[in-house]
């Protein structure tokens, strides 16, 4: 995998880009203001997010068919936004932070582009890191903002073989991944003729607002104001991106480290314990010092009744658990392992309605990104499935990890299938150097069945890099 790995990330190609255009709905939408959730507007969610899918060429495409994927896709955003009309508008900023969407019929940031580059370049395992994502997903100037800036950034970059790319940036404020894989959905059934999305946007982001009064019910140490005594927020130079992939035999080496009683843990508690020790290891912090992990947990099934059908607002809560560095890393999996479960049963509607009066009552803040890490499971989204009548997707999902207002924090888990044809999980990671070394070799040791916590922690954790 790592040969293959690396003659895909060395890959070099030109893309030529059209001018960015402005898609408007097809036809007239109400010009309103809505305002987003209490949970929405968070600091921590206000950034952009990238995410990449890639397609291989029609079967009619050698029939000279005219299966132009840049004007079908740029038809169907036209006209599903007369369904999503808010992602036409812009946010502004308001009392108190908040945020709203001026619904002005503006658009969406649109580029077309053609690379000279086939699909099988790219290598037979798709994952990220991928290569020239910036040409691929090009930042047009002035559009990355978050306030008064197109809420989504759409390429479509056709390949030599007939493939395509489409490549998305949205606003993170406005949709969670299962918010955007039901926008995008709505872009494929509209693509392949359909004219009416089958599931129907619903707005409602007052369910998740704020109470009156607002009052703090839940312990929230996610958000707890963390300073940053010794210089241990990720340094954004030397970083390196890599791709670890956990399939069956992955899978079962780690789990022979869980004790009796955790057996029935989920894939992802155990590779969020794993990722999380080994990770906390490599970057050796002080062994007093909190260390931190943040799990991102759909919230939609835990309201009675549920958050209704077609919701696309964020609707997750990211619940945490906390130690110190050396209990972290001295202990046994186990120990990790019952935290991080811990921490996902924390989430409930209560739980959900005290994280938005915590918003309205602190201020809107940021997550605590110091000594943290963030896991986000996106296996169920559903990005790879999304069909602009080309089949489903070769990747789908997105397109690189470390993303957010402090790079380097977060990790995904994205669906994927191996050369072999193993399914199983992708989950890439932004670390420095120095770091990404140990990491792997701790990664690597847990796979092969070595696991002495104790004598690797006095080896790296303590000796701090030179």
């Amino acid at each position: 995998m790592d040969s293959i790995k690396q003659s895909a990330s060395q890959l070099v190609f030109t893309v030529r880009r059209q001018k960015a255009e402005l898609i408007a709905p097809a036809k007239p939408t109400p010009h309103e203001t809505k305002f987003l959730s209490d949970i929405d507007d968070q600091e921590g969610l206000r950034f952009q997010i990238p995410v990449i899918n890639f397609y291989r060429k029609d079967s009619d495409y050698s029939t000279g068919r005219n299966h132009d994927p840049v004007k079908i896709i740029k038809k169907a955003i036209a006209e599903t936004l007369v369904f999503y009309y808010p992602f036409a508008g812009r946010l502004r900023e308001g009392n108190g932070r908040k945020l709203m969407v001026d619904c002005t019929g503006e658009g969406v940031m649109f580029v077309e582009a053609d690379a000279d580059v086939t699909l099988e370049q790219f290598g037979d395992e798709l994952q990220p890191p991928f290569p020239c994502l910036e040409e691929l997903l090009y930042d047009v100037p002035g559009s990355a903002g978050v306030l008064n800036c197109p809420l989504l950034l759409i390429q479509v970059t056709r390949l030599k073989c007939g493939g395509f790319i489409f490549a998305l940036r949205l606003n993170h404020t406005m949709s969670d991944a299962a918010g955007l894989v039901q926008f995008m959905t709505a872009v494929g059934e509209m693509a392949r003729g359909a004219s009416v999305p089958s599931t129907l946007p619903v707005w409602c982001r007052e369910l998740l607002n704020s109470r009156d009064p607002p009052r703090v019910t839940c312990t929230h140490h996610e958000y707890d104001e963390v300073p940053d005594t010794k210089g241990t927020i990720i340094p954004l130079d030397d970083m390196v991106h890599k791709s670890f992939f956990f399939g069956p035999s992955e899978v079962s080496a780690l789990r022979r480290f869980i004790p009796p009683h955790l057996r029935k843990s989920s894939t992802f508690e155990l590779l969020t314990s794993v990722l999380w020790r080994c990770r906390t290891i490599s970057l050796k912090p002080d062994p007093e010092e909190e260390v931190r992990v943040l799990c991102i947990v759909n919230a939609r099934s835990k309201f009675n009744p549920p958050l209704p059908n077609g919701f696309y607002g964020n609707a997750f809560a990211f619940p945490v658990a906390v130690t110190t560095a050396a209990k972290l890393c001295k202990n046994p999996l186990g120990y990790a392992l019952e935290l991080v479960k811990k921490a996902k049963s924390d989430v409930t509607e209560e739980y959900m309605k005290s994280v938005a009066d915590l918003m309205v009552m602190k201020g809107r803040p940021h997550f605590t990104v110091v000594r943290t890490y963030l896991v986000s499971d996106v296996t169920r989204a559903g990005f790879g499935e999304v069909d602009f009548g080309w089949g489903k997707a070769v990747y789908g999902g997105p397109a690189k990890g470390g993303v957010g207002a402090i790079p380097g924090v977060a990790s995904f888990y994205i669906p994927f299938k191996n050369k072999n044809g193993e399914n199983g999980i992708v989950v890439p990671v932004c670390l420095p150097a120095f770091a990404m070394e140990i990491f792997v070799r701790e990664l690597n040791g847990m796979l092969k069945g070595n696991d002495d916590p104790l004598g690797k922690y006095t080896n790296y954790a303590i000796i701090k890099p030179a």
